[in-house]
């Protein structure tokens, strides 16, 4: 039994490494505004192999870093097409309640109706910067502020859009739910805003905490 589970893996720790990159390949750059950026970087890599593209890399207009990955976080049970139709919903209804609004207001001419860059700013500001880390130091447990890497703070904005919207009611389809949370945070209130204040309160208030990070 013992030697059947070995082969088997083995065999799976083989075929992982054969389906990688080696270490020596680069990631490609296919953005048009990195490739005017890097020339000299790109004529140093000519000689070097580069991995493949990925299939959702594209430099078009319709694709947004911070869409894709709000459609990969939307993801369940890898149904895709699904989540790209429920992200296309909420963009589509975020661009018709702005433009409802500029219409009633006095002032629509400086409504913000594009909907991908009310998503990019909801994100940017329910983005957390530390996070609290419990670090246990001579029997007691602290609660040590810890500042987060990008990626972390880009997944937890998102990801507290997507838990906020989904904690609504059911009866409201989930591309209303998350238009309005968008909207909420893209202009500074709402229930992801206020999470994000709680957290940084609480960091401010263990701050003298911050040394055990080190010790």
């Amino acid at each position: 039994m013992s030697w059947s589970k070995n082969i088997s893996i083995n065999t799976w720790r083989c075929g992982r490494l054969m389906s990688m990159y080696p270490q020596h390949y680069v990631d490609p750059i296919y953005k048009m505004e990195d490739q005017c950026s890097k020339r000299t970087e790109l004529l140093r890599l000519s000689h070097i192999p580069i991995k493949g593209a990925l299939n959702n890399s594209s430099d078009t207009i319709f694709n947004g870093e911070i869409k894709q990955k709000m459609v990969n976080y939307i993801t369940k049970n890898g149904e895709g097409f699904l989540s790209r139709k429920l992200m296309a919903q909420t963009l589509e209804m975020i661009k018709r309640t702005q433009l409802e609004g500029s219409y009633i207001s006095p002032g629509y001419n400086k409504t913000e109706t594009d909907a991908e860059s009310l998503l990019i700013q909801a994100v940017e500001n329910c983005r957390p910067l530390l996070q609290l880390s419990s670090i246990k130091r001579g029997g007691v447990k602290y609660h040590v502020p810890i500042p987060l890497t990008n990626k972390k703070s880009y997944f937890l904005a998102m990801k507290w859009l997507l838990d906020a919207s989904r904690e609504k009611d059911r009866k409201v389809s989930l591309p209303e739910k998350l238009a309005w949370e968008i909207l909420d945070a893209a202009h500074g209130h709402g229930r992801v805003i206020k999470k994000k204040e709680e957290l940084s309160r609480q960091c401010e208030s263990n701050r003298a905490y911050a040394h055990y990070r080190w010790s």
